[in-house]
């Protein structure tokens, strides 16, 4: 049997038509007490990621827990891309349990579904296993997530991928909404928002369209 190759993306790629996006408990009382990854370095890439969905119209979900009695309120960064929409708050650990949130999800009818949010062990884990249970096709943005240690966040990551998960980073989401950069209706969205938050893939792009005019979309 021969295989021929086609030009043509592989199914599980993300495309911003094809999935929703849900982030969860990004919030200062979470923030204090997570380790694995620097609060700098997660406020950074959870708004490339929020600024990413935002710009590719993908249908997103914001939900916190206790906001007003605990938590606090949800990072700036998450929310200014969507100004205007209601977070939705929670008194249960595992935002599959609250019905508010899942009503959310019914509507907006997507069966691939992407999450981030604090801590990774326990705002995470459990929706993703309750999602992937119930049949859905579940991604985890793994550098936009934190936990109280690093053993807390590769162990959950790990019991999530042992699951079915998919895990992926916050560069790589926007990366991946952008896919070609013949694509000129994004094109500076894109590359504007790698610029901010892309670390130094962002500076590499601002240097080479300040020194040389460079664009990713010429041959």
């Amino acid at each position: 049997m021969t295989i021929t190759a086609t030009p043509t993306p592989g199914k599980t790629l993300l495309s911003p038509t094809d999935h929703a996006l849900i982030l969860i408990d990004f919030q200062s009382q979470m923030a204090f007490a997570t380790k694995s990854i620097s609060p700098e370095m997660l406020r950074n890439n959870a708004a490339l990621v929020a600024n990413a969905a935002a710009g590719f119209n993908v249908p997103t979900i914001l939900t916190t827990v206790a906001e007003k009695s605990f938590s606090g309120p949800m990072f700036s960064e998450i929310t200014d891309p969507f100004p205007g929409q209601k977070l939705l708050d929670r008194t249960s650990m595992n935002t599959w349990e609250d019905a508010a949130v899942i009503e959310e999800v019914n509507r907006i009818g997507k069966e691939r579904l992407v999450f981030a949010g604090l801590w990774t062990s326990v705002c995470i884990v459990g929706p993703a296993l309750s999602a992937i249970e119930q049949g859905f096709e579940v991604y985890v943005i793994t550098d936009a997530s934190g936990d109280i240690s690093d053993e807390a966040h590769e162990r959950a990551v790990e019991r999530m991928v042992q699951a079915g998960v998919r895990p992926i980073t916050s560069l790589q989401y926007l990366l991946e909404m952008q896919r070609d950069w013949a694509r000129t209706e994004t094109y500076d969205m894109t590359t504007g928002i790698a610029k901010k938050w892309g670390g130094a893939y962002g500076i590499g792009i601002t240097y080479a369209k300040t020194m040389f005019g460079a664009s990713e979309g010429g041959h």
